[in-house]
């Protein structure tokens, strides 16, 4: 093994582990509000919010609706992402929901060997995205103060997923065997036919009553929960051992460099770097800066959604560890997301100027309430990510029948010409 190998397989983190333990002895009482800071977080926010939509989808899935829709949804997903029908249902509970729900359904289906690996790599790709009411609440109401941002950050957020998802259906194509043979429109069986069969299939094959698969969505649910929250909390303790040892200064300077360069206040460096490892963080230090202008503020915070942070990464690469699933794609991803995230924003707020235009017109349309941890909060929104979820499939749904049953008919009028 080589020395460069060795230092960032071995050395590397012991030396982390070891100066964060060291940080942790010199400053207990901050490291001991800084955990409880990110219990907090993931107590009155993630775990009520994220864990019906965990339990349902693992029902979903051993329900066999899941395959229901990968027979459904392959005339869409398969021509535009290259992805698997059932990627459908993936795409569209990480679009609702948030992270890190993406991660756990693109390890179910891997599991469930509803894709391959390279499918798999694909789809986690563009599906793990922030959920909708932490952009218009969390971000635009609660730390950045401006309602009327909150459509430009989810619309620049969810078109360069999108694009990412695009790009990404490329990704190891060359010599693939293209499996076209599903959405073929002349087949004897229609494709609802075939939906339901799948169905039908999927659930004799699970055979768990339905009590025992409960049971189990209930406990997988909670167990992956209490990663995210440890994960949560580490990441809280690391930035706060950053931030004292004065790491962040010393980072800030090239940091500075490269904003100014790009014509964005070096004062937004900090948040940045803090959004680097945390989104929250990341989110709440831009907004909370003065004397910046609001648009490089929306730049700044679209980018940093987009990565997600290290925190986020750290949990999808728990979460898919146990498969064959490779990280570095979706890091790659991640990269090219925040990019184009802070592009599109850019576009948005300078030559299309969508800023002024979105002001009066969104502010009373979309839910935009500020994360409260009590129960009126956690229903309006399971309620709001629930209807998103169903309207995106029902979308998706009468799109992907539309192209089908219009390459049946082209086919049958190809037929009848023959004769």
């Amino acid at each position: 093994m080589s020395l460069k190998k060795q230092l960032f397989s071995f050395y590397l983190p012991a030396i982390i582990a070891v100066f964060l333990t060291i940080g942790m002895v010199f400053y207990p009482k901050e490291a001991f509000e800084a955990s409880l800071s990110g219990l907090a977080i993931w107590w009155n926010i993630v775990f009520p919010a994220l864990l019906p939509f965990f339990i349902f989808s693992q029902l979903l899935i051993g329900l066999g609706v899941v395959h229901f829709l990968g027979v459904l949804l392959e005339p869409i997903m398969r021509p535009i992402f290259n992805v698997p029908g059932a990627g459908s249902f993936v795409m569209a509970m990480g679009l609702a929901s948030g992270y890190p729900i993406g991660a756990v359904l693109t390890k179910k289906l891997r599991e469930q060997n509803l894709c391959n690996k390279v499918e798999a790599e694909r789809l986690l790709s563009f599906t793990n995205t922030a959920d909708p009411l932490f952009m218009f609440g969390a971000v635009a109401v609660g730390m950045l103060h401006a309602p009327h941002a909150g459509m430009i950050i989810a619309f620049a957020h969810y078109a360069s997923s999108l694009s990412v998802g695009l790009l990404m259906r490329f990704y190891r194509a060359r010599g693939e065997i293209r499996q076209k043979e599903k959405t073929r429109p002349n087949r004897e069986a229609g494709i609802i036919s075939r939906a339901m069969a799948a169905l039908v299939g999927a659930r004799q094959k699970d055979n768990r009553p339905f009590g025992e698969m409960l049971g189990e969505a209930v406990i997988q649910s909670i167990n992956t929960l209490l990663l995210v929250g440890g994960f949560i909390m580490l990441f809280s303790v690391i930035l706060t051992m950053m931030d004292l040892s004065g790491i962040f200064s010393i980072i800030a300077s090239p940091v500075s460099k490269m904003l100014n360069f790009i014509r964005i206040s070096p004062s937004l460096s900090s948040a940045l770097i803090r959004g680097i490892f945390e989104l929250d963080l990341g989110c709440q230090a831009a907004g909370s800066l003065q004397g910046v202008a609001m648009d490089e503020k929306l730049i700044i915070v679209s980018a940093i959604i987009a990565w997600s942070g290290l925190s986020v990464f750290a949990q999808v690469a728990s979460i898919i560890s146990s498969t064959d699933i490779s990280i570095f794609p979706y890091l790659l991803a991640r990269i090219l997301h925040a990019i184009l995230a802070g592009l599109y924003t850019a576009l948005l707020l300078g030559p299309l100027k969508i800023f002024q235009a979105t002001e009066i017109i969104y502010q009373q349309v979309f839910l935009q309430t500020i994360p409260r941890g009590n129960l009126p909060y956690w229903y309006s929104r399971t309620v709001f990510m629930g209807g998103r979820l169903i309207i995106i499939l029902l979308i998706m749904a009468v799109l992907s029948l539309l192209i089908y049953y219009s390459e049946r008919a082209k086919a049958n009028k190809k037929r009848f010409k023959h004769f």
